[in-house]
């Protein structure tokens, strides 16, 4: 495996150009990154991004990793202001909908880095081969404690403890309403609609037309590859995510990454690796409650301890926070606004109640919400004719400060102009970059 990794990490490294890395303190990252270090002569460079919310900020870790590897480092810290005034000209970007709230911090990081480099090399891909997402191991843990129970307890009877479950007190419902108690056997129950973002029960609450959820099945492609895949329920969500979902993520960094005018490329998905890790049994990677076990074993020498020990973060985005507190008057326009409500698509009573679940502390909808934001911004520029720029101004305590597509268009038309973007600063001996006056949002602080 280490063999592997390492020659498709070579591989990845011819370029004309200066390259550098994404790195985010997490093990695909950081151990992608060690083995870089080892591969090239010179100083290599890294760049991370986090957020002032500590439950969202993964930049310690990040600046660990660089110091174990010698890298000269950089971070960029993104504000919630600047998160959101970027949000309209990156859906642009996108052309539909951004369903990841990850897509914008992975665009400042983007951006900082072309200042330096012009191709980095980025982790992606390593959840879906490795079995690194926490889903693979819960639904493997119901379907095998929830197999006695569905072959033992009637489904009128099971029908009667779902209702239990629901009615269960906020914590405890959290838990039980994703256990085999409250799911029915089979990949859809367990492994699809189970972390869904808008489950079908949901769906059908949200949607004025709620027939429309019987128009086409959402699951068909991933059904589709897992039926079609080998191996145990281990290697076939594997083979299915890699398929669908992973391919999602795919467009997310190449989309990014072009808007900020520099090439990401993915290590781990080269075909070798691919093969190799496809044809591995599922217990090699998920090994006891151990995620991506034979990567780890691979890497264990390459990157800090605590590194290989710390539980994943998952890019995380303190979306729902800010949605919650100080930037309620998007959900108030992109979601309950008269715009939003004039579509037609759902039910304003069942969004209200949303809402309020949310800014109550009853329910995280922070994911929801963060959706049905995107959907209606998308509305506004691409089937209403609005301009990025002018998108925000309907929420009054939004001020565009700054705009951050790229300066010129596809027909060379202005489209924006950057304001205050620092200049590529020389690292010191322990790869810290030195503040730069008036910019320290966008260059890395390091020890």
């Amino acid at each position: 495996m280490r063999r592997l990794l390492e020659s498709a990490t070579r591989s990845h490294l011819m370029s004309d150009v200066p390259l550098g890395v994404f790195l985010s303190g997490g093990l695909d990252s950081s151990a992608l990154a060690a083995m870089v270090a080892r591969a090239v002569k010179t100083r290599i460079q890294t760049f991370a991004v986090g957020f002032a919310e500590r439950e969202a900020n993964e930049l310690e870790y990040a600046r660990l990793v660089a110091k174990w590897i010698g890298s000269e480092h950089r971070e960029v810290v993104v504000s919630p202001s600047e998160y959101f005034d970027a949000l309209p000209h990156l859906v642009w970007h996108e052309d539909e909908p951004i369903a990841f709230s990850s897509s914008i911090p992975l665009y400042f990081v983007a951006r900082l880095a072309r200042d330096h480099v012009k191709v980095v090399l980025t982790g992606e891909g390593a959840d879906e081969l490795f079995l690194g997402y926490n889903r693979y191991r819960a639904t493997l843990w119901n379907a095998r404690l929830g197999r006695p129970y569905w072959a033992l307890v009637p489904r009128t009877a099971r029908r009667g403890v779902r209702h239990l479950v629901h009615a269960l007190p906020r914590r405890a419902r959290r838990f039980a309403g994703r256990s085999f108690m409250a799911l029915e056997p089979g990949i859809r129950d367990l492994f699809l609609e189970n972390f869904a973002v808008f489950g079908e029960p949901l769906q059908r609450q949200l949607l004025r037309r709620p027939e429309l959820v019987d128009a086409r099945d959402p699951y068909a492609e991933a059904l589709r590859a897992y039926g079609a895949a080998g191996g145990g329920m281990l290697d076939r969500m594997s083979q299915a995510d890699v398929q669908t979902y992973l391919v999602e993520l795919l467009m997310k960094q190449d989309q990014m990454s072009m808007a900020a005018s520099i090439e990401s490329r993915v290590p781990f998905l080269d075909d070798h690796v691919v093969e190799h890790v496809a044809a591995l049994p599922g217990w090699l990677k998920l090994h006891g409650v151990q995620t991506k076990a034979v990567l780890r074993s691979a890497v264990r020498d390459l990157i800090p301890p605590s590194i290989l020990a710390r539980r994943k973060m998952g890019f995380p985005v303190p979306v729902g926070r800010w949605l919650r507190d100080g930037f309620r008057p998007l959900v108030d326009e992109f979601v309950l606004g008269a715009r939003a409500e004039a579509r037609r698509f759902f039910d304003h009573a069942a969004l209200r109640r949303l809402v309020d679940e949310h800014r109550a502390g009853w329910t995280a909808h922070g994911d929801r919400l963060w959706l049905l934001v995107n959907l209606e911004i998308w509305h506004r520029i691409f089937c209403d004719g609005e301009r990025p720029a002018d998108v925000m101004r309907a929420v009054s305590p939004i001020r565009s400060r700054f705009t951050y597509a790229n300066p010129l268009g596809q027909d060379g038309r202005t489209l924006a102009v950057e304001h205050g973007r620092p200049r590529p600063q020389p690292a010191d001996r322990l790869g810290t970059v030195a503040p730069t006056s008036g910019h320290g949002r966008h260059d890395a602080r390091v020890g």
